[in-house]
């Protein structure tokens, strides 16, 4: 497996054909930068041939100099690779659909015509100098023997990658696996995994495919995208280096912020639930969890809070242990026996249940205060 792993987002272009999503312009170049910053290798910047303000804040991407390889994304047509090139792009996505019901009822052409307008177009790209990337639209829905045929002719044509699209969500991780082997069994050549949510799987299906061999991954900013959204760049960037041990070295400090960012600017809210960056992910509430995770973080988490701008959080509600209880507590420079921590989380379990939803840490010294009166303590000596 390669140990460089490069990730490609399009949070501005098909992240932005999520529906009802509009970037501003200036939003779209700060996007730009926070993803340059945190490492990504590659950003998928718009669609140049849309022209007007689509290409002129293409063009500003392009002139912000950053780390980061800028790709246009065209049809498998000249002038839209001319129009990438007057946006001083160094990449191009050239795509053009390779599955049957797309060529039949989409383009209404046929599988001769699709190879022939994407080798004229890969060769004109290598003739500006532009790295380029062949998108097999449906991919995943694309006969075999004709998607390698596809594959052959587009790397004899110059291509430097394939994009595999499972346009519609389809696929699952098993089967994408062997679809990535075969691929790899029958030619040479670098597959990007653009994988789509449908069904729930993109990030399993992305992962999935470079454990059989794809080398890049199509991601978006909280998974934003068509329908049900693409893979996800925050979940893709940890299951890399969580899951597979690759770690890329990119500049986790900055991804929460990049997160809540894309969240304002897409107007679609932040989950409290959200893998990886949701502020509720390091929040423990089971007696037994609260218990390892005080004890030793590891036993329950994955990777450090710390790492992502995120924090630890003790949860006192129905489930919660007495180590919770004294954990809690003691913040407020409040210590406890055994005994009294017992008592004080039969209190607590009734009230959140009374209530539906768990205490706050006030209310939790309020319940500990109410006690030591109810039992004849001095609360100026306790």
């Amino acid at each position: 497996m390669d140990n460089k792993i490069k990730l490609v987002d399009t949070t501005l272009r098909d992240g932005e054909q999520t529906a009802g999503v509009i970037f501003a312009k200036e939003e779209k170049i700060y996007i730009a930068k926070l993803l340059s910053a945190i490492g990504v290798e590659q950003i998928e910047a718009g669609v140049p041939i849309m022209g007007g303000d689509e290409k002129e804040v293409i063009k500003k991407i392009v002139d912000s100099n950053l780390e980061s390889s800028i790709m246009g994304w065209n049809r498998a047509v000249v002038k839209d690779i001319n129009a990438s090139l007057d946006c001083g792009v160094d990449s191009v996505a050239i795509s053009i659909s390779t599955s049957d019901i797309h060529i039949k009822y989409k383009l209404k052409s046929n599988r001769e015509k699709v190879l022939s307008d994407m080798t004229k177009s890969v060769q004109f790209a290598k003739k500006k100098d532009l790295y380029v990337s062949v998108n097999a639209e449906d991919s995943s829905r694309t006969d075999g023997t004709f998607l390698i045929r596809f594959a052959k002719e587009a790397k004899e044509a110059g291509a430097d990658r394939l994009r595999f699209c499972d346009t519609v969500g389809i696929m699952n991780p098993i089967k994408t696996f062997e679809m990535i082997k075969y691929i790899k069994d029958n030619i040479d050549i670098d597959i990007e995994m653009h994988t789509h949510n449908d069904l729930g799987m993109a990030t399993a299906n992305a992962i999935s495919g470079v454990m059989a061999g794809a080398n890049y991954v199509g991601v978006t900013v909280n998974g934003l995208g068509e329908r049900a959204g693409n893979a996800c760049l925050e979940e893709v960037m940890m299951s890399l280096r969580t899951s597979l041990n690759i770690d890329n070295a990119y500049n986790l400090s900055k991804l929460k912020f990049l997160c809540e960012y894309v969240s304002i600017a897409s107007g679609r809210e932040l989950s409290p639930w959200k893998s990886i960056v949701g502020s509720n992910i390091f929040s423990h509430e089971s007696g037994i969890h609260v218990d390892g995770a005080l004890k030793n973080p590891l036993t329950y988490e994955v990777f450090n809070p710390e790492e992502l701008g995120l924090e630890r959080k003790i949860v006192i509600g129905k489930h919660s242990g007495t180590a919770a209880i004294k954990n809690v507590l003691n913040k407020y420079d409040v210590n406890i026996d055994k005994f009294t921590a017992s008592k004080l989380l039969e209190i607590v379990r009734r009230a959140s249940v009374s209530l539906k939803r768990a205490l706050t840490d006030k209310e939790l010294v309020n319940i500990y205060e109410e006690y030591l009166l109810e039992n004849g303590f001095n609360m100026e000596n306790a």
